[in-house]
């Protein structure tokens, strides 16, 4: 792939601040396109309800301070609907989807049912094959459907698919008959993130490697459509001091939350840098020197246990 094909993105969702984990993972995103001599572009995927006008500016204002930049304007899921709504019809016009009326509930009992109705992990299918009067009584009841795609050869049910991710190698994963579109009519997010790749013309994906059991599902529905999809490079998670994902609860785990500790940007930055193994920088505009020498074969494999910083004796008895 030549540079000038290489178009990289980060797309968080303005639910709150970044902490150091989704800073980790934006550096690691613009290495992997800047080192190409690619694009790098800015999405906010804000469909989820928990999303805050406030942090908008935040995030844009704490990737930047670490050295980060993007190209051209950062653009948002929410105001791109028309384009999951073109993707939904395509597949609905093909019968690729259905309705289905089903709670978080009774999904989770359908599969952990003992005669074992479908792959782990995959939607057990109920609501596939309901009739048109089963249909009518569930929408009488009030229950709003979601929808799903008729996923499988040919429609038939929950298969598997393997895709080739840049730091994991072959990966296999489930492709059941996932959600589209929510009750509410919200697009999900296995199709909205497929269709806005497309659309901006992103050609590698670096993401936490929480997501990679999704990409099966991903590089499916991107074939349905006729879109292109991405190459994937899958990166570890920061972890909490207990092995747990990352959280708030963790310390001092934001920008802000360092800054009030006396740091700088630049400490952040060199933080987040040795914990990838890369040489400490003098200031944020050095960055462009790391992106030089960046060999993504060279990232650590293991998730980045953080530990909180040990406040000083003085501020202890303080």
């Amino acid at each position: 792939m030549s540079s000038a094909q290489t178009t990289g993105r980060w797309a968080p969702s303005p639910t709150g601040d970044l902490h150091l984990g989704n800073l980790r993972t934006a550096l690691l995103a613009w290495l992997f396109a800047r080192s190409a001599g690619g694009r790098f572009l800015w999405r906010f995927e804000d469909l989820d309800g928990a999303v805050r006008s406030q942090f908008y500016e935040s995030q844009l204002r704490d990737v930047a301070a670490l050295g980060l930049d993007w190209d051209g304007e950062p653009v948002r899921q929410s105001d791109r609907l028309d384009l999951f709504r073109d993707a939904i019809a395509n597949l609905r016009e093909r019968d690729l989807t259905y309705e289905c009326f089903c709670t978080r509930r009774e999904i989770a009992e359908a599969a952990a049912a003992p005669h074992g109705p479908s792959p782990e992990g995959a939607y057990p299918g109920t609501c596939r094959q309901l009739s048109r009067v089963e249909r009518e009584q569930k929408r009488a009841s009030g229950r709003p459907p979601a929808l799903r795609l008729r996923a499988g050869a040919d429609g038939v049910g929950p298969t598997e698919l393997t895709v080739t991710d840049r730091q994991f190698g072959d990966y296999t994963g489930i492709v059941d008959d996932f959600v589209l579109q929510r009750g509410d009519g919200t697009p999900a997010y296995n199709l909205a993130v497929v269709v806005d790749d497309a659309a901006q013309g992103i050609t590698e994906v670096v993401r936490g490697d929480d997501l990679l059991p999704s990409t099966p599902r991903q590089a499916h529905l991107a074939g349905l459509l006729g879109l292109h999809a991405p190459s994937y490079a899958h990166v570890p998670l920061v972890l909490g001091p207990k092995g747990r994902r990352l959280a708030k609860r963790d310390g001092a785990v934001t920008l802000r939350d360092r800054l009030a500790l006396g740091e700088s940007p630049v400490d952040v930055l060199n933080l987040l840098l040795s914990s990838l193994g890369f040489e400490r920088v003098e200031s944020v505009e050095d960055l462009d020197m790391v992106g030089q020498h960046f060999d993504p074969a060279s990232l650590p494999r293991q998730p980045w246990v953080y530990e909180p910083p040990t406040p000083s004796p003085a501020a202890a008895q303080g």
